[in-house]
């Protein structure tokens, strides 16, 4: 299998028609940059923690494996290239953003990025991920015909700036059915619900993101689905972000689950 490091990204070519995105895991900040920003930013609280190896059953499925090294603080690989607003009229982070999730300032007063900056990291960081990202699923697409792109992400259960009350356990977003055949999105749901410990939602809060929707094109037989897990799920939500063996082995079966689901759809038939 072809393995991949660089200051970017990691890279696992798998053997199946499943390829799984980890945008916002990395955590990785240069040193001029960490530099510059708040204490409370340097803690980098709204990464996707551990999914690595919450997902750890992924390998074994032969999926490929797509993981962002730098942090979300840094480039947010889930953003469009030229920052327009996945969520028009509602609150949102940027391709390089300013604040946390908390609504507080990234960077100490007048040390924010410039355009010039926003333009050098995206080029650097954002577009690699992508072009890595868009070779595999072509290389899927060309052997299998059918490809299934899993977009991997987790966030705090509470987060009052983008949604009221607790969040759902398990969000699905296939960009209200824009990324994905509507048949995988319900195959999905039904596994889900299949487990009553956790509460589901499809394209509620969370549609999916630029990945989701930049590349699930149902007509080529490419099916993107974002799954946005609350955290509570299999980690302490609070400093230090600490992974929970005991609470998130309840989970993995199901995240196994919804995988095998994804990839049976891929294999079921070829238009």
């Amino acid at each position: 299998m072809t393995e991949a490091t660089n200051a970017v990204f990691e890279f696992h070519a798998g053997t199946s028609p499943l390829l799984i995105s980890m945008p916002h895991v990395g955590t990785y900040v240069p040193d001029d940059v960490l530099a510059r920003m708040s204490p409370e930013a340097r803690q980098l609280q709204d990464t996707d923690w551990h999914l690595p190896r919450l997902y750890a059953c992924a390998r074994e499925l032969g999926a490929s494996i797509l993981i962002a090294k730098y942090s979300r603080y840094v480039v947010d690989q889930n953003r469009p290239p030229d920052n327009a607003s996945l969520y028009p009229g509602q609150s949102v982070t940027g391709l390089c953003p300013l604040d946390t999730f908390g609504d507080e300032p990234l960077y100490q007063p007048g040390a924010e990025p410039n355009d010039a900056e926003v333009a050098a990291r995206r080029e650097a960081i954002w577009r690699p991920y992508h072009q890595q990202l868009q070779q595999e699923l072509e290389r899927l697409h060309a052997q299998f015909g059918r490809v299934v792109l899993w977009d991997a992400h987790s966030i705090r259960s509470i987060v009052p700036r983008f949604f009221e009350g607790k969040l759902p356990d398990l969000n699905f977003g296939t960009a209200d059915g824009a990324s994905c055949d509507p048949e995988l999105a319900q195959r999905l749901l039904r596994v889900a619900q299949q487990d009553e410990r956790y509460s589901s939602v499809l394209n509620g809060r969370f549609k999916g993101g630029y990945i989701t929707r930049n590349y699930g094109n149902p007509a080529r037989n490419i099916h993107a689905v974002q799954l946005e897990m609350a955290q509570c799920c299999y980690m302490e939500e609070k400093w230090p972000f600490e992974y929970q063996e005991e609470v998130a082995v309840n989970v993995q079966p199901l995240i196994k689950s919804l995988l095998n689901e994804a990839l049976a759809f891929a294999q079921d038939k070829r238009d």
